[in-house]
């Protein structure tokens, strides 16, 4: 069954994937990058990031929060921002983890496209997993969708993630809405 989707909108197949079990500890693939908390992020800064990893995806979440919003949603209790740096400093990765009991969700995850293909990913996984999982932690999980890195769900799959179930999102496109430009992300045509 085919279900048409309106225009201006898009639509994208979400899979919720979940490691129930802490992975066993191996060696960490060497990389030049360190992951670093970034403890109170100013909105700017956080937006600057999250659209340089996210735009050529269509991440978008955090670019329709005003400064206030985005900040209280950066400072709840059991959220942190990761930021893979390089040895001079500049920001290249974001990680962003919410803890709730015994759960926590990598809600974003990525590094910048230039990166993409050496190998770094499945360093910022490994440093990722190392902070989701606390004593009290008896699942990590998070989502993916088909808008997403062609290669993201296999490579969360081979990270130890198993894939739970897959729910269908519309939402208006956001370059559209100018929150992106209208040359990002040309794999997903602009209708």
């Amino acid at each position: 069954m085919m279900i048409a989707v309106a225009p201006g909108e898009l639509a994208t197949i979400v899979t919720r994937l979940e490691m129930r079990a802490r992975p066993r500890p191996a060696p960490l693939p060497e990389s030049p990058l360190r992951l670093v908390r970034w403890a109170a992020p100013k909105p700017a800064a956080y937006r600057a990031l999250f659209t340089r990893v996210g735009a050529r995806w269509l991440w978008f979440s955090r670019l329709t929060l005003d400064e206030a919003a985005l900040a209280a949603l950066l400072a709840e209790p059991g959220r942190e921002v990761h930021v893979a740096v390089d040895r001079a400093g500049v920001e290249l990765g974001l990680v962003e983890l919410r803890h709730e009991g015994a759960s926590t969700n990598i809600t974003y995850f990525a590094l910048v496209p230039e990166l993409a293909g050496r190998g770094l990913g499945r360093w910022l996984m490994a440093e990722t997993l190392a902070r989701a999982w606390r004593r009290e932690t008896s699942l990590v999980w998070l989502n993916t969708c088909t808008l997403d890195h062609p290669r993201a769900l296999g490579f969360y799959r081979a990270q130890g993630f198993v894939a739970v179930r897959r729910t269908i999102e519309t939402f208006p496109d956001p370059r559209h809405a100018g929150l992106l430009p209208p040359d990002c992300a040309p794999q997903v045509p602009l209708l």
